[in-house]
């Protein structure tokens, strides 16, 4: 994201800027996207209960209580109170709860593992989404500052995101300081034009009655249903709350929500609440109309400062989450950048970045309007925490030992909402809710046929692999011409013979006086300690193994790694020190065990994998590559 500290220091408040910059960092990378909820949600609503009828003031009340209760449930109750305590390692997310489940119940769940592939492919598809919409509603304001500007909102907002989407690879480490300041000044004009609308209607202020909203629904009917779609428009972001516990730590993001931003939210509702009860026909927008129209062009572009800060915070929220699934073996190494010295969680992924530009600018010239992404929105965001509720049961059962019935009676509530949230996205399934959808299934099908693929090609490389120690007995009854200095070969799995080992013998017949096969293993967990980096043993007095452990949030450093290595005892020099990496030329099978169409999709993403040299940031003159060509 945005802004980074390790997980250790947000939780301990240790960090030299102190526990309130955290809280006003998080205000400007972690609300982003509820926090330009205003703009859309509270119209969106009504306009879906209303169905082109006259609005009421049942429909009003019902609507805003709706909507308040889902922020205090959903976001407030589930995210903020019960799974921000579900902390892998300090760090939280999809994957990150995925991995914890799977750590608490001590074995590999493809349930589970479904589940954590599900949600982080929604998670992605909401990263297309939310730049699309959160752009164009605040460009939108436009329409009415000045009408004659109508037809430049679409190439307005096409212009702002290939802006936002090209400077991403400098980084934000320049602007994430004015993020926090932009934020705190977006929620207090919302809390301070909630405060002067409500005035209009103070009535407004009984729908904190959750009755109004349980009353709306049950005599609204389907209508209720699809209106219940536009509210969860509200809570949409909820689940960055969770997935940025890393970047801030619980107790600031707590404190940041329960004391400055919920306030501001429902205070702004209340206010366009009470502005449409006095004057129904603003909610043609209701947000713009809160402000008088001397104001509404520095409104509109405070509103496209905050939406241009939400995107952010979902796009980098993406390169993170795609940079856990490639360390947790869900897709194909992809290249990293890293675009800050001092903060780790800063990088930057051009080709994850292209897929996000691509895919944001198609549902911006398809849609056109904010009221038309908003079909398409929630389904997203619903399905994600979905998927985050039945894993967090498996955590609070198995990881926190509670008793199972106890921890049913309090997450099945809250999974019970997000599937009636679910289910009323899925209502508007040909209104533009297909799209993150099919988005999803070809994320599931990417990653599925990753995994399955990738387990074929070992399979098969098993059966012509010899045993490693095998090998070292064979090679002390005839020893090959030694050489000096040290071989490195890559593998993963040291108990077998690297195949660049057994070309390099079979080829060039030599064999280095010092042989190393190093492993690289990712854990379960976002991040290792130093201590357990490196594990080495010695197999012979011309062999050792070496496995090196780095966290799923980790950037695998070879190098720096070894240099720990060095510390146990291995005298190398690196400079002396040849990597012998194997790189696979991938041919379609007949009989591969996937359809053919599979076949060519897995050998399309091996191609996109970065290179293992650049991945593990060895230095490319010690490299040494020896191809090899392998039917699938």
């Amino acid at each position: 994201m945005a802004v980074s500290v390790t997980s250790a220091e947000a939780q301990e408040g240790s960090i030299t800027t102190g526990y309130w910059a955290l809280t006003l960092g998080s205000v400007g990378v972690v609300f982003g996207d509820i926090g330009t909820s205003p703009l859309y949600a509270f119209r969106e609503a009504v306009g879906a209960a209303a169905q082109g009828q006259p609005i009421t003031r049942a429909i009003v009340l019902g609507v805003l209580s709706l909507i308040l209760w889902a922020l205090f449930v959903v976001v407030t109750a589930k995210y903020v109170l019960l799974l921000l305590r579900a902390d892998n390692n300090g760090e939280g997310g999809t994957l990150s709860l995925m991995a914890l489940g799977q750590r608490a119940l001590g074995r590999r769940s493809w349930p589970l593992l479904a589940l954590g592939v599900i949600g982080a492919s929604m998670f992605i598809g909401d990263s297309m989404i939310t730049p699309a919409i959160s752009v164009l509603s605040a460009v939108e304001g436009l329409k009415l500052a000045a009408p004659e500007l109508e037809h430049y909102v679409v190439p307005l907002t096409v212009f702002i995101l290939v802006v936002l989407f090209s400077v991403q690879r400098i980084g934000t480490a320049r602007v994430a300081s004015a993020f926090g300041p932009v934020m705190i000044a977006w929620f207090a004009c919302l809390a301070i034009m909630g405060v002067v609308h409500i005035s209009d209607d103070p009535s407004v202020l009984a729908a904190i009655n959750p009755l109004y909203g349980i009353e709306f629904l049950l005599s609204h009917g389907t209508i209720g249903m699809v209106t219940l779609g536009a509210v969860f428009l509200a809570v949409t972001g909820g689940e960055a709350l969770y997935a940025d516990l890393g970047h801030f730590g619980r107790k600031p993001i707590q404190t940041a929500w329960v004391y400055f931003v919920l306030p501001s939210l429902m205070i702004n509702y209340f206010g366009q609440g009470a502005l449409v009860l006095s004057n129904p026909a603003a909610i043609e927008n209701s947000f713009y109309r809160m402000v008088p129209e001397i104001l509404l062009l520095p409104l509109v572009v405070l509103a496209t400062a905050a939406t241009v800060i939400a995107s952010q915070a979902v796009i980098t929220g993406a390169y993170s989450l795609t940079q856990q699934a490639v360390q947790l073996g869900l897709l194909p190494r992809l290249e990293v950048r890293y675009t800050s010295e001092t903060h780790a969680g800063q990088i930057y992924l051009p080709r994850v970045n292209r897929l996000l530009l691509i895919g944001v600018l198609l549902l911006v010239l398809l849609f056109r309007t904010s009221s038309g992404l908003a079909s398409a929105y929630g389904i997203a965001v619903s399905t994600t925490m979905v998927a985050d509720g039945i894993m967090g049961f498996v955590v609070i059962w198995k990881l926190w030992n509670w008793r199972a019935a106890t921890a049913a009676a309090v997450i099945v509530p809250f999974v019970v909402v997000d599937t009636t949230f679910f289910s009323a996205n899925l209502l508007k399934l040909f209104e533009g809710a297909w799209v993150p959808l099919l988005f999803g299934l070809a994320m599931a099908i990417t990653i599925w046929t990753w995994r399955r693929g990738a387990a074929i090609l070992i399979a098969k490389t098993r059966r012509t692999e010899v045993p490693l120690r095998e090998l070292i007995k064979s090679l002390e009854k005839r020893p090959p011409h030694i050489v000096k200095g040290t071989a490195v070969f890559l593998t993963s799995d040291p108990n077998f013979v690297p195949t660049a080992l057994l070309h390099n013998l079979k080829h060039n017949k030599v064999l280095h006086e010092h042989n190393v096969i190093l492993t690289i293993e990712t854990a379960q967990t976002p991040r290792v300690d130093l201590v357990d980096r490196v594990r080495m043993e010695t197999i012979s007095d011309k062999f050792a193994t070496v496995r090196l452990r780095f966290g799923f949030m980790e950037s695998p450093n070879v190098p720096k790694a070894l240099v720990i290595a060095r510390k146990l005892g291995w005298q190398f020099d690196i400079m002396a020190t040849s990597f012998f990496v194997s790189r696979r030329s991938l041919k379609p099978s007949a009989q591969s065990g996937m359809p053919q169409w599979q076949d060519h999709l897995f050998i399309a993403l091996s191609r996109q994998a970065n290179d293992a040299t650049d991945y593990f940031q060895i230095p490319t003159g010690r490299v040494v590559e020896v191809g090899t060509q392998v039917t699938i």
